[in-house]
Order: C-alpha cells, then structure tokens, then sequence
C-alpha cells in the first residue's frame, strides 16, 4: 500500500476468552470473533482493516490459538500463512508478543513492531493510525513506546499511564511524552484525580518497538523466558517448528508484556507514550458493551443479535438474542440478558465486572459443556 510503513509490522495477538461476555463469548467462539458493534463485522476484521493501511496485507500476523486458526483464517483471506502463529496453550502477552517480534526480528532485523489486541472497539481510525505513525516514529528512535487513551471519565476499570509533563522531544512523535509509571486500577476517587491532573492516560495495552528493542527488555526481566522465545524463533521457519514448539512452548513462564517490558522499561527511563485522542472501548463487560450499543444514552435499551424477538416497556440495558426466544421486559432497569441456545444470563450493569465469577464457578465444576 502507497502510504504504508515500510519497515512496520503489526502483530494482532488473538487469544482470550472474554470471560465477563460469557455466554455469548465462548472457547471455541471468543470475543474477538463476535460482531459487538452491529458494523457487520468481527472485532477481529476490525482490527485487521485499521492495521492494513498502516502496514499492508503481507505485513500483519496474528497470533492464536490452534483451535481457533479455521475462524481466525475465514475472517482474514488476506493473512499469509506464515504469518498465522499458533499457540498450542495460551501463554498470555509476553511469549505472544515476544515469540512474533523474535520470527520477524530474524526475517528483518530492523523491523519495528506493533502489538494491537484484537478484541478492542476504534472510532476514529484516522485518529489512531495518526498515534501509530507516531509511536513507530518513537520506537525507530529506540523506545519502547505505548499509546495511551485520552480519559473520557474517571474509569476504574482501566490501568492508567503517568506521563512527564513536558514532550520527550523525537522527530516525527510530537506529542510523545516519557512514561513515569504504569498504575494499577485504581478506586473512584484515585480516578479522578488522576483525570484532574491531565497527565494521566488509560492503559489500552498497545505496544510498539523494533523488535531487537522489545526482546532485549524481556531479557532484562526474564533471561530464561527470552532463551525459549528465540529458540522457538530460531525453528520456525524451518522443518523442525513442531518438534520444538512441543519441547519449549508448555514450559514458558505465563506473564503479561505490562510486567516484563512496560513497568520496567518505564522505569528506567526507556519509554514514551503517545497520547490517543481517538475513541476506544476494549468492551469489557456487559455494562461497556450496552454503553457501546446505547451510544451512551442510559435509557435506552440495547438489542444485540440476529432475528432478535423483543418485547419491551419501561426498561433499560442491554439483550444479546442468539435464540428463537421471545424476551420481553417489564420495568426493569440496566438489565443485562444474554440469551443462547444453551445457557442464560440475567444480572445488571452494576453487577456486570461478576460474570467471570459464573465463568469460575462453571470450571471448578466441570461444566465445560457451555464455556
């Protein structure tokens, strides 16, 4: 593509569940397969047409699991096949991430990467493909460089980015600022301070760095995770992939990018944020999805689903309708259903954050028949 990137690389990890969208998220049908916007398409197509125009077709990977590498393919045409990295058990970000830019870093040692969730709601794709020029512009300088989402509300559901308040000074990034920190979720009244103060930014767990970046600060927090992550690499593109993916992959430490690169890379100094002014939901929960749906205006009620049969008075929330069921709601407010074949769900909003307790609670008792 004309106005592309030559020497990016975007990697979509896709794994995950979706516990708290249960049961409409499911194992073998996770969140980022799902049409939540009613656009007509995935999440995950979504994501991959944000990306093109920033890296072209040949230049994304995707990172999944091997039971769901069929969807993964009939949503993607355009994904090469080596560009499809199969995880035969998830690992979480770290070993994705860190396993992708490790294949490319030995494809094209100088090679920036950017690691972009595939379950995450952009409004503005202009927007964020502005932030992204920037953050490569920022990693090409030697960064680890984060986008950080402009808060709208002092949300708690999100980790936040303390960012210095003069700009770090790079070419072609220039509203890039030095990370101070990485917070936790923080309580109600923590959130808006930190919205007050203006030097804060939600985490959207989006990563860009040249890969030889990326790696080297894995293995400044976690050699032996490293050593496995390259020997992987190292087979990929040859005949024995199999053999070694089966001999290293179960053994690798499950840990988040957020600790191994981002809080201590941050901390000494070695990263930027840009900040993103573009709309973004990483729909969450129920309570995230029926504001996404409702365009935010709390009275409504939110209809989800093909063929959906709703009857409804005086009621607000969301109905996610995967049945031939008639619903009807009578005077009840910011109600969550979530009709399937299946199984049902029936809470609130405000009790929304608990489905992945039900998720919980159906392992620990075997039923795996409905996750």
């Amino acid at each position: 593509m004309a106005d592309a990137l030559e020497d990016f690389y975007a990697i979509i990890p896709a794994g995950g569940i979706g516990s708290r969208l249960w049961p409409l998220s499911r194992a073998d049908a996770p969140k980022f397969l799902h049409d939540l916007t009613g656009s007509g398409s995935s999440l995950l197509r979504q994501t991959w047409d944000r990306l093109a125009p920033l890296a072209g077709d040949q230049r994304i990977m995707v990172v999944t699991g091997r039971a769901h590498r069929a969807a993964v393919e009939a949503q993607l045409p355009g994904v090469a096949d080596h560009n499809v990295v199969l995880e035969s058990e998830p690992k979480d970000s770290t070993a994705a991430i860190g396993l992708a830019a490790a294949i490319l870093r030995r494809r094209e040692p100088d090679v920036v990467i950017g690691s972009f969730a595939a379950d995450h709601v952009i409004g503005d794709a202009r927007g964020f493909r502005r932030s992204v020029r920037e953050a490569v512009a920022s990693a090409r300088a030697g960064y680890v460089t984060t986008i950080g989402i402009t808060p709208t509300e002092p949300a708690i559901g999100f980790g936040y980015i303390h960012a210095d308040d003069a700009p770090a000074d790079i070419d072609g990034a220039p509203t890039a600022h030095a990370v101070r920190s990485f917070v936790e979720k923080p309580d109600l009244d923590t959130a808006r301070s930190y919205v007050e103060q203006g030097t804060y930014l939600w985490n959207a767990g989006m990563f860009i760095a040249r890969a030889d970046v990326l790696l080297a600060e894995i293995g400044r927090t976690k050699p032996e995770l490293l050593a496995g992550i390259e020997e992987l690499a190292a087979a990929w593109d040859t005949s024995s992939r199999g053999a070694v993916v089966d001999a290293i992959w179960p053994a690798l430490e499950k840990i988040a990018i957020d600790y191994t690169v981002a809080e201590p890379a941050a901390a000494a100094g070695r990263m930027v944020v840009v900040p993103g002014d573009f709309d973004w939901d990483d729909v969450g929960d129920f309570a995230s999805l029926a504001k996404l749906q409702s365009g935010g205006r709390a009275n409504n009620l939110a209809v989800l689903g093909d063929n959906a049969r709703i009857l409804a008075d005086s009621s607000s929330g969301i109905v996610v309708a995967h049945s031939q069921r008639l619903i009807s709601l009578i005077g009840v407010e910011d109600i969550v259903v979530v009709d399937t074949p299946d199984a049902l769900l029936v809470t609130t909003s405000a009790n929304a954050q608990r489905v992945k307790g039900v998720v919980d609670a159906l392992k620990i008792s075997g039923r795996d028949d409905v996750l």
